[in-house]
């Protein structure tokens, strides 16, 4: 038997996995990320980490096929990461690193946002196809596309980032990113959140967002959408209209099988994945509509683990 690591590095916690090459997982667990000075000892605690667990496990690492690591961040082709916003982390070779600590174990590096779309595409809502494109609606909008089961980083590591793709002109409010109009400024959790108090500011609608005093989320107006609320059926519509609409540049340019959302915004289930779809397919004239062609995520926040083990195994 052999296995690999999976490694999920988040601004808060690194997540870990050690995977039977089937893809059975047999053990995860988590780790604090160290960001001080610079994440300058982050690659040092994770090594350790798996040495301690491959030790506990009883596993050898000369039963270890390699180590695939998710970094949120842009990677370029030589592995070269020049910054993590979110890990203070810059100028960086990450999997060279990684691998030096480990004795010269073979390390796969990728964005975190494209390991979560293999993960998906392994043993989540992608598994039977093998060119798919994975959406994440969290604080901000992740994508990552899978062609013919590879990831697409393309040549900056910016490939999938469609949450900052342009949507709306004369926007005055500034995307994360520098930008005015992105996507994620609407179909986000907290782009919902904005969108929603937007129409509640334009007229006097009644809608049981105005008991939250301002303060409601993004599973509120899901929720209330349910419902029937018409503030809240109106900014699902139009936020999920504004991703359906980039959703459809995407399908024109690589094509996929099939659009995976996942998110804490897709715990709203088949209710905000049919809008996503029924705005998609109304872009999309030239595609025969034969099969559901927007499915939710089933990992959860497993994916990026799965992702980057399977990035050992290819």
């Amino acid at each position: 038997m052999k296995y690999c690591v999976g490694v999920d590095v988040g601004g808060t916690s690194v997540k870990l996995g050690i995977f039977e090459d089937t893809g059975r997982l047999i053990m995860k667990w988590s780790i604090p990320t160290r960001k001080d000075d610079g994440s300058a000892h982050l690659f040092e605690d994770i090594a350790e980490s798996i040495n301690k667990k491959l030790a506990d496990a009883k596993i050898s690492k000369d039963e270890v096929t390699g180590v695939g690591m998710g970094v949120p961040g842009p990677v370029l082709p030589d592995g070269y990461v020049e910054v993590c916003v979110n890990l203070g982390l810059k100028d960086r070779f990450p999997a060279r690193e990684l691998s030096a600590l480990m004795d010269g174990m073979p390390v796969k590096l990728s964005n975190d946002a494209n390991i979560a779309a293999l993960g998906e595409m392994w043993q989540g809502g992608g598994k039977g196809y093998d060119s798919i494109c994975m959406v994440t609606l969290g604080t901000g909008v992740g994508g990552g596309i899978i062609h013919e089961g590879k990831i697409v980083n393309g040549t900056h590591g910016i490939a999938g980032e469609i949450g900052h793709m342009h949507v709306t002109d004369g926007e005055e409010e500034a995307c994360n990113c520098g930008g005015h109009g992105c996507l994620e400024q609407y179909a986000s959790a907290t782009g919902i959140v904005r969108v929603a108090k937007r129409k509640l500011a334009e007229g006097n609608v009644k809608s049981g967002l105005r008991a939250f005093g301002g303060k409601f989320s993004a599973k509120d107006v899901c929720d209330l959408a349910k419902s029937g609320d018409e503030i809240a059926l109106e900014t699902l519509e139009y936020s999920m209209g504004k991703l359906g609409l980039v959703l459809s540049y995407v399908a024109m340019c690589s094509d996929p099988e099939v659009f995976v959302i996942g998110g804490g915004v897709s715990k709203a289930g088949e209710f905000i994945s049919d809008i996503i779809m029924r705005h998609l397919n109304a872009y999309l004239n030239m595609i025969k509509k034969k099969e559901k062609n927007v499915v939710l995520a089933k990992l959860g926040n497993d994916a990026g683990i799965y992702g980057a083990a399977k990035m050992v195994l290819e």
